[in-house]
Parts: C-alpha cells; sequence; structure tokens
C-alpha cells in the first residue's frame, strides 16, 4: 500500500486506548556545587513541565495524527488527575473514559533533568539534557472487581463506533487478564484490530489478540532467553508469535530498529528487519506510545502489517528527537514519507 493513501486515511478513526494513564512531569536545572549536608549535588530547579504519559500519551498521538481516541483508564482523585483531566481537554480528547478511584493515586513520574552546559559533582560537563533522577508516585495494586467491570462498560459501549482497540499495558493495576479475555470476547464479533504494547504481568494473557509490539528488552523478559544475534530474535519472536496465536509481531529494537514477524500462508515463518529512521535520538520516553498509536491507526486504516510497521518507524524516529513523552504532526509525517526516497523504493521492490 501507498504510504501517503495509508496517511490520508488516518483521519477519524476511532480508538478505542484501554490502559495505565500516567502524567509526565519533568524539572530542569542546574548543578553547580556540592551540598555541605553530604557528599551530594546541589540541583537548583528552575523549569517545571507537565505532560501526557503512558495510554494519555497513545491517545495523545493518535489525536495528533487526525484520529479520535478514546481514552479508558483510572486516575486518582488528586491535583495529578485534576493535572491530567485538563490537559486531555485542552487537546479537546474525550474524558468519558477516565475513571477516578479515590483508593489510589494518578501515576506520576517525575523526571530531575540537567540542562545543558551545566557540569555534575566532578566539574565535568554533562550532555545536553541529562536525566539525573525519576521519581515515581503509584500503584501497582488491580483495580477493583466494580472498577474492571465499570471500565468494561465503556469499551463495549464505544465498541460499536470504533476501527480499533489499544490495550497500553504499563504493569500499573489497571489492566487483568479478567479485563482483558472480556474485552477480548466483545470485540471479536466487530473484527476490529486489537493491537498491544505489553509489559511483563500480563504479557501472556494477550492470546489471539491481533499484534504485540514489546520492545526487545520486553521480549527477552517474557521468553526469559537474551538476544545476542538474528538468529536468536528470529527464534525469540517466533516462540512469541507461536505461544500468543499473533497474527503479527512487531519487536521495537531501539538503534537496530524494528523486526516485523508473520505467517506466510504455507505456515513458514517470516521476518523483515526495518531500518531505524531517527536522525537525531534526544530522548526514547515514549517512542513506544507512538509506535503503537500509529501501526495501529495505519491498521484501522486497512494497511498491510508491513506499511502499519514503516509508518509507525517513521513516527517513532521523529518523536525520539524531542524531549519527553512528544506527538508527531501530520506535516512532520507526511515530510518523512515524501523524503524517504529509499522506503518508496522498497516498497515498491516488496510488492513486485
Amino acid at each position: 500500500m501507498n504510504l501517503k493513501t495509508t496517511f490520508a486515511q488516518l483521519q477519524g478513526k476511532r480508538i478505542i486506548v484501554v490502559g495505565d494513564v500516567i502524567v509526565d512531569a519533568y524539572i530542569w536545572g542546574d548543578i553547580n556545587r556540592i551540598s555541605p549536608e553530604a557528599p551530594v549535588p546541589v540541583f537548583e530547579a528552575e523549569t517545571e513541565k507537565t505532560g501526557c504519559g503512558g495510554a494519555a500519551n497513545v491517545a495523545q498521538n493518535i489525536a495528533s495524527l487526525g484520529g479520535n481516541a478514546i481514552l479508558v483508564g483510572v486516575i486518582g482523585k488528586d491535583r495529578d488527575g485534576e493535572k491530567l483531566v485538563q490537559m486531555l481537554a485542552e487537546m479537546n480528547l474525550s474524558t468519558i473514559g477516565i475513571c477516578v478511584d479515590s483508593e489510589r493515586p494518578t501515576s506520576t513520574k517525575t523526571r530531575v533533568i540537567a540542562r545543558a552546559n551545566t557540569t555534575n559533582f566532578t566539574g565535568r560537563e554533562r550532555g545536553s539534557g541529562h536525566h539525573l533522577l525519576r521519581i515515581d508516585r503509584e500503584s501497582k495494586q488491580e483495580i477493583s472487581i466494580a472498577m474492571r467491570r465499570h471500565l468494561l462498560d465503556i469499551v463495549v459501549s464505544e465498541l460499536p463506533d470504533s476501527d480499533a482497540i489499544i490495550f497500553s499495558d504499563y504493569d500499573k493495576g489497571v489492566i487483568n487478564a479478567p479485563l482483558i479475555s472480556e474485552v477480548m470476547k466483545h470485540a471479536q464479533p466487530y473484527n476490529v484490530p486489537v493491537i498491544v504494547d505489553p509489559k511483563q504481568n500480563n504479557f501472556w494473557s494477550y492470546k489471539n489478540v491481533t499484534a504485540i509490539t514489546p520492545n526487545y528488552k520486553e521480549a527477552c523478559t517474557a521468553i526469559r532467553e537474551e538476544i545476542n544475534d538474528v538468529s536468536q530474535l528470529h527464534t525469540i519472536g517466533e516462540k512469541i508469535l507461536n505461544r500468543l496465536s499473533l497474527k503479527a509481531l512487531l519487536i521495537t529494537r531501539d538503534a537496530e530498529g524494528m523486526s516485523l514477524f508473520q505467517r506466510k500462508t504455507d505456515g513458514s515463518l517470516h521476518v523483515e528487519n526495518l531500518p531505524p529512521y531517527a536522525n537525531i535520538v534526544s530522548d526514547v520516553t515514549g517512542a513506544g506510545d507512538t509506535v503503537v498509536a500509529v501501526f495501529t491507526l495505519a491498521l484501522a486504516a486497512d494497511a498491510d502489517f508491513y506499511s502499519a510497521a514503516v509508518l509507525s518507524s517513521l513516527a517513532g524516529g521523529i518523536v525520539v528527537g524531542k524531549l519527553g513523552c512528544a506527538t508527531v504532526t501530520p506535516k512532520e509525517l507526511l515530510n518523512a514519507i515524501e523524503t524517504g526516497t529509499s522506503i518508496s523504493t522498497r516498497l515498491q521492490k516488496r510488492e513486485t
């Protein structure tokens, strides 16, 4: 499929995003001295910024490219939860699927970052945007049965008008095996793609979904094997593909690009390795959110798995050049498609 055609068809696709919504906070500042109280650097905070992370970042990536995201998740009854709702409203994202649980905090990740030209306590210059510390405030307890049923009711009510489902799983307790099973049961009659960005706890609960998009570390952890060469990568990929009965498996591999696993009509394994499309890597935070969002949007627009993978790889290459959880604009993605002559050539050769 022509990538420009797929790109044009992303508009208006309605995607249900079920998962762990997270507030991503950033504090920038300088380190110029050692504390007199202990041998530790003194961080002087200068600037703070808050953004959407986790499933909320997946939703904002969908919206940024003209899709319609229905975000289904849980927040706490706290200031961070209020911030998240406000940020979603500012992006014109529906908050109808955001449920408040007063028994748990809103999942929040705060990153402390030293700015460019900051020196550390040894006197050596740090690189631009050096991450010093991450502070997590969260609960990993499973949500209650009543809350799980409430989330399911929202998903079921939105299914008739939706084009795909994403599970954005960060192991924070919102997604569990019963919820996955129920969502799959209700989605089956609609024949919509169900795509998963998995973590460890529920990895093997996603049997019969359309595809999953783990990174190579998550894939290794699931199989309990290391990837040291391409042969081992293919072995691990095939085991995951078989055990979960997937139509496709997309393993992201950081600087090595991506690997797409599928079955041929004769049942044999077919693997296609996509090169990385990033020119500059500033921050990989949230890149997986962008990949699963664009991959799913493309499948909802009837793209084949390979075209969807290429488009998501292009999008991922754009966001890693930005700091924090970021989104891709339509202009940026279209420009990446138009300037990627090697991509067009590769697609044409593949189709012939």
